[in-house]
């Protein structure tokens, strides 16, 4: 990008200013015609995009070209055989320069290479040879080499041979082998352009700056790691082949071929055994589904990805395509062109992630076929391009009709390129209308809350159940996109929270889940901490009431490579009837409860059918209202005592705060920014606890005359049953039943509530006098520290 700045100061444009838009000498040098076109073109991008906006697209424009270049030099990939960047010995030392003279190149103009040679300027001829050399592959790569000319050429980088250039970096920091598997290469550079734009990004968001359609795509750009990539495309659309062949109408050749195949895909899990009535009504509803005598299925077998980033999952599909192709005798050249044109389809809302998905899958198919560039076969991927909805929303827009495909013009004008976009547009909503055999995706993950408010608005309009976040809404709107089998990884909070039980209730009722891979935190390398919480998953498309679904919990490992380790040794894999999750409040997919706890939840009573949990209240503006007790010179008629939450603590205690209450917190509500919850139970006595948990809960008993302020909610429930239930919730079976109701850092009073409680009248009074000691002896504790308003002196002392 710097670069690219210092290329456009070079024609007299800042980020200041542009000075005459129709220049044709700056800083006292002369503008060739085709210069001048060019710079005029690049004000007139600056006036409608803005400076830093048309510098960055330039920018990553030619970092694509150096990615999709450097691949294919490496691989020989090139129609001149002749190496752009490197010798044959794989060093800065670009051959195409040695070979300028002798090559035959498409657009090169050798009268142009001699004079250049002539002059000894070996910049000016490096720049022309390899803007040449793009335009040349525009023809077989015509998204990833768009035809140039225009200012995106005039701001070719600078002192591109200098060691220290990108080109020089790329060539002497990455080791050719990697560039042999396009996928991760191109994968991981992506991720890497996108590191600074991401950090500020989230800086801005600390801010309370919300996220613009433009930093949607670093904001949430994520590389999947390629395990995970295998065990959704082998689990749901080599299960959906494997389904195929496993019928009578399949002669015993075939059947034989399903060990083949299943020996080549190493993350494939096999369904789990099924009661007699469940195998027998998903024999007879796959067979109706995907049974077809007349011809081999997967031939028209459509896979596809809303939110393809730069090609992972279809790159891997392509493969598991081709298994299955070549599996049935099909040559792999005709293979590969029916797998780019009937098989895989793909979408992302950033135009520069979709340029990379074309080149890889392009050269994945040149894998097969050496003529596959000079055959006109294009892939169907697309971004919104200039479409405005589909800038804005994505995959998640909503298309219920498709209009006619637009006509092409009758003859070639200088207005093409506004058809070109016109079909680019049709084709992103054609791909949104279709219904798809497979979907497999990586979706965005983002609070709606921090996008802008159209995405606010249209995500509450359109994905109730899953407003809350991007990965949920793309759940939803992968389910109606898919008719057979959905895979995706997300964070594991739908599973659980309460925001998503309609969600998942729509799901268990719609779907099977055919198996899982509980993921837990660090199931990234590059993401630390507790806070993205991953599973993936496969669901069959179809709901039989009683089916078994296989989950591999791989939350223990602290690495990538640990839980894809655990995960290949078929360690901690539990099988789950999926109707019993309705037998536990709201529904979570808690497939590693026992039958014990499970009775348990069906047959007692919970806590909110015995006390009231309730929020505490928001207040808006904390440093106006809240003070530590020892900052304020008396209580009772302005300063009321405030529960807040704190650190882990059990039985009593975390009683530091005061809340300006004067005139039953007419102040507080005066601003408009408070929101009071259960203004008739202030001042109780209760059971409070805080809402930010970050290993075992705890909760502590709330004397009366306390505001609960939202950090530190309360449960309210009969003095009677008080302290049993305090001790019941401090004990080691609430903390795992609060795992399995809500394994996350934020324990809410609707968990609470949804906690099964067996009240033992026989050993109540014991367990009461017990807690009651437990209270005693955390006060005493609690009021030996200076912090504590009745502390007296220290025991030490």
């Amino acid at each position: 990008m710097e670069q690219v700045a210092q290329r456009a100061y070079q024609y007299g444009i800042i980020k200041d200013g542009y000075g005459d838009a129709n220049a044709v000498t700056v800083n006292g040098k002369a503008l060739s015609t085709q210069e001048q076109g060019q710079r005029r073109e690049l004000v007139r991008e600056i006036q409608s995009k803005g400076y830093d906006q048309v510098i960055e697209e330039v920018a990553y424009t030619w970092f694509n070209r150096f990615i999709a270049l450097r691949y294919m030099e490496v691989n020989n990939y090139l129609p001149s055989h002749i190496r752009v960047f490197s010798n044959a010995q794989g060093e800065f030392d670009p051959e195409i320069l040695k070979e300028a003279l002798h090559m035959d190149l498409p657009g090169l103009d050798q009268s142009q290479v001699a004079e250049h040679i002539e002059k000894n300027e070996t910049e000016a001829l490096y720049r022309y040879l390899l803007l040449t050399q793009c335009n040349a592959l525009n023809e077989g790569l015509p998204k990833m080499f768009e035809k140039m000319g225009g200012y995106t050429e005039l701001l070719f980088p600078n002192n591109i041979l200098r060691p220290d250039s990108v080109l020089g970096h790329m060539v002497s920091d990455i080791p050719e082998e990697d560039w042999t598997d396009q996928v991760q290469i191109i994968g991981w550079l992506y991720q890497y352009y996108n590191t600074q734009l991401k950090a500020e990004t989230f800086d801005l968001l600390k801010k309370n700056v919300k996220i613009t359609k433009e930093r949607i795509p670093s904001a949430t750009q994520l590389f999947t790691p390629d395990w995970i990539v295998r065990y959704m495309v082998e689990n749901s659309l080599g299960r959906l082949v494997i389904d195929n062949l496993n019928y009578d109408i399949w002669a015993e050749s075939e059947k034989a071929k399903i060990d083949l195949l299943k020996a080549k895909w190493n993350y494939y899990v096999e369904e789990a055994e099924q009661d007699p009535d469940v195998d027998t009504e998903l024999r007879i509803f796959s067979h109706n589904k995907y049974a077809r005598g007349d011809k081999l299925p997967f031939v028209d077998t459509t896979f596809f990805d809303p939110c393809m980033g730069s090609g992972h999952v279809l790159v891997y599909a392509f493969d598991v395509f081709m298994d299955i192709y070549t599996s049935q005798g099909w040559n792999p050249r005709d293979a590969a062109q029916r797998i780019v044109e009937k098989n895989l389809y793909g979408l992302d809302i950033d135009k520069r992630a979709a340029q990379l998905a074309y080149f890889a899958v392009m050269m994945k198919a040149r894998q097969y076929d050496r003529r596959f560039l000079t055959r006109g076969i294009q892939p169907n991927l697309y971004s919104p391009g200039s479409y405005a909805d589909g800038q804005e929303y994505g995959s998640l827009l909503v298309v219920d009709e498709l209009e006619p495909k637009p006509e092409a013009p009758e003859e070639f004008t200088l207005f093409d390129a506004d058809y070109e976009d016109q079909l680019n547009s049709w084709n992103f909503r054609r791909l949104l209308s279709q219904e798809y055999d497979v979907v497999v995706t990586n979706p965005p993950y983002m609070a709606v809350s921090n996008g802008n408010a159209a995405l606010n608005k249209y995500i509450k309009k359109n994905y109730p159940d899953s407003k809350g976040d991007l990965f949920a809404a793309f759940i939803e709107r992968c389910w109606k996109y898919s008719s057979q089998y959905l895979a995706m990884i997300t964070q594991h909070s739908w599973m659980f929270l309460s925001s998503f039980e309609k969600l998942r209730t729509k799901l268990l009722l719609s779907t099977d889940i055919v198996n899982m891979a509980h993921l837990g935190a660090r199931a990234f390398e590059e993401i630390g901490g507790e806070v993205v919480q991953t599973t993936s998953f496969v669901l069959r498309m179809g709901y039989h009431e009683g089916y078994r679904g296989t989950y591999c919990r791989l939350v223990e490992p602290t690495t990538q490579q640990g839980k894809e380790d655990m995960f290949l040794g078929g360690e901690s894999r539990h099988i789950a009837v999926q109707t019993n999750f309705f037998k536990i409040p709201g529904s979570p997919i808690a497939y590693w409860i026992s039958r014990t706890l499970l009775s348990i939840f069906s047959e007692n009573k919970n806590v909110g059918q015995l006390s009231q949990p309730r929020q505490g209240s928001t207040l808006g503006d904390n440093a106006s209202f809240l003070r530590f007790w020892f900052e304020i010179r008396e209580k009772g008629t302005k300063w009321f005592n405030c529960m807040k939450g704190g650190e882990y603590r059990r039985w009593y205690g975390n009683i530091l705060y005061v809340l300006d209450w004067e005139n039953n917190g007419a102040h507080i509500k005066s601003t408009g920014r408070a929101t009071i919850r259960s203004e008739n139970m202030l001042f109780r006595e209760g059971i409070t606890w805080s809402n930010i948990t970050s290993g075992k809960s705890s909760f502590r008993y709330m004397p009366e005359g306390f505001f609960f302020e939202s950090t530190g909610s309360v449960c309210f429930i009969d003095q009677e049953l008080l302290n049993y239930l305090l001790g019941f919730l401090n004990s080691p079976i609430t903390d795992k039943i609060n795992y399995i109701i809500n394994p996350t850092l934020h324990l809410q009073s609707g968990d609470i509530a949804k906690i099964p409680l067996i009240i033992s009248n026989d050993k109540l009074s014991d367990i009461s006098y017990s807690v009651s000691e437990n209270i005693t002896f955390s006060r005493i504790d609690w009021d030996s520290n200076e912090t504590s308003w009745d502390f007296k002196r220290h025991p030490l002392v």
